[in-house]
């Protein structure tokens, strides 16, 4: 689980715009007109030196010029709760607030380490004109231009150094943590009723009867299991009531506080275009998921194998994914998810060393060497393995861009074959060096 950064401020002071820059991306909606950001948006940061979360929250504001009132943070509440840092952003042109003094207050109770951050700060010289007063907020300042670039780049590295320590950045539970993701009515509740024994969760044949996630706990023998159970997955345009959007988005994010993901299917209605949106979501995300296909007591035995063979081919497009079959109701398939979760979270953070790696990466070019492109031909020097959760490697060459997807693609199958990595997502990086 990476530690969680969360971007707080006033309406119009640039978060939207930092957000979008720091992960690289258009992913949060910008515009000069205040308020535009209503709902938590969640992203990676991948190029720092130590990689975190992002949220952007909502721009708060004064209730009736006084005082700000407790609704006010509604939408930001629950992001200062679960991050390790908080960056105030405020706005250098305009000067220091009294809203911006109010929110500094209020953060300051959190007893969350703090970051100050003064956005529309277009280049060195402006800083000593826009900085002196904000440092009466008693701070750490860090000044930069989200919409330009200036001073992003030192603002990631003073992260890397605010985040705790490794091992430390997150106080979870003990137990594997398991997200039960799906469109309404697959059977989440049900499953998790059926795996504790109990009616835990309210259970209804009307689609979409739990609206926000909730923590069933489960103990057998000496193991620990989470199930955080999730407001059915919709496709946006059918989404009509805003307590359903934040559902929605609630969802998708729990998926990144949970050790691993189990997408429920219905065995009777297949996999549509929004479940295959959902796996895509997840995929490019690395999150680590099992694909339960659920309500298994409803199909034939006489079709049994046809709705196998037919849900194995309509997800290869992530071929990594473990394909379950289950029922909540005779229990089929129970048994074997916990056991499949494990395996899923140990590959998950699994670690090779470096020498085991080159020994690999030595036997594939033998087997196979990378084609040519152009007039020249890959030359791989060496790989490493920075990090787990995914477990990511990085290729070192003569140039990365000669390498084709094809050739990636033949890297990640033997990669996955020679070390167990069957059934979790993975991470292939490629960097041009000197040797």
């Amino acid at each position: 689980m990476l530690p969680l950064v969360a971007l707080l401020g006033r309406t119009n002071v640039g978060k939207s715009t930092l957000f979008n820059r720091l992960l690289g991306s258009r992913k949060s909606l910008t515009h000069d007109h205040p308020g535009v950001t209503r709902d938590r948006i969640y992203g990676t940061v991948d190029r720092a030196p130590r990689r975190f979360a992002l949220v952007d929250t909502g721009g708060l504001h004064l209730d009736s010029g006084e005082q700000i009132k407790e609704a006010i943070f509604h939408q930001a509440r629950e992001a200062m709760q679960e991050a390790q840092l908080l960056l105030l952003v405020v706005s250098g042109p305009e000067g220091l607030t009294a809203l911006d003094r109010e929110l500094a207050e209020y953060v300051r109770k959190t007893r969350k380490q703090v970051r100050l951050v003064v956005n529309k700060v277009d280049g060195a010289e402006l800083e000593g004109r826009y900085s002196p007063e904000f440092y009466e907020l008693g701070f750490d300042v860090s000044c930069v231009s989200a919409k330009h670039g200036y001073g992003v780049p030192h603002l990631v590295e003073e992260i890397s150094r605010d985040l705790p320590p490794v091992g430390e950045e997150v106080a979870a539970d003990a137990g594997l943590k398991l997200a039960l993701l799906g469109r309404p009515n697959a059977g989440k509740s049900s499953l998790i009723n059926a795996f504790v024994g109990e009616k835990r969760l309210i259970v209804d044949s009307e689609s979409g009867t739990t609206r926000d996630s909730v923590d069933v706990v489960l103990e057998k023998g000496d193991k620990r299991y989470v199930f955080i159970d999730t407001a059915g997955l919709r496709r946006r345009n059918k989404v009509r009531r805003s307590l359903e959007q934040v559902s929605v988005l609630h969802a998708l994010k729990t998926s990144s506080r949970a050790d691993v993901s189990i997408l429920l299917l219905d065995a009777l209605e297949g996999v549509t275009v929004q479940d295959k949106k959902i796996l895509d979501y997840l995929s490019k995300e690395k999150v680590p998921v099992i694909v339960a296909v659920n309500k298994i007591d409803l199909v034939p035995r006489a079709k049994m194998a046809q709705v196998k063979d037919f849900f194995q081919q309509e997800i290869s497009f992530c071929p990594h994914l473990p394909l379950i079959y289950t029922s909540s109701v005779n229990k089929s398939g129970l048994g074997g998810i916990l056991p499949l979760a494990e395996k899923v979270r140990d590959q998950y953070n699994k670690r090779i060393s470096t020498g085991e790696l080159n020994r690999y990466l030595q036997a594939v070019l033998e087997k196979h060497r990378p084609p040519v492109a152009g007039n020249r031909r890959p030359k791989f020097y060496y790989m490493t393995q920075p990090e787990v959760a995914p477990p990511t490697f990085v290729f070192f060459l003569n140039d990365h861009r000669l390498v084709g997807q094809q050739y990636i693609r033949y890297l990640e199958k033997q990669l996955r074959k020679s070390f167990g990595l069957h059934i979790t997502p993975v991470r292939l990086l490629f960097r041009t060096s000197q040797g």
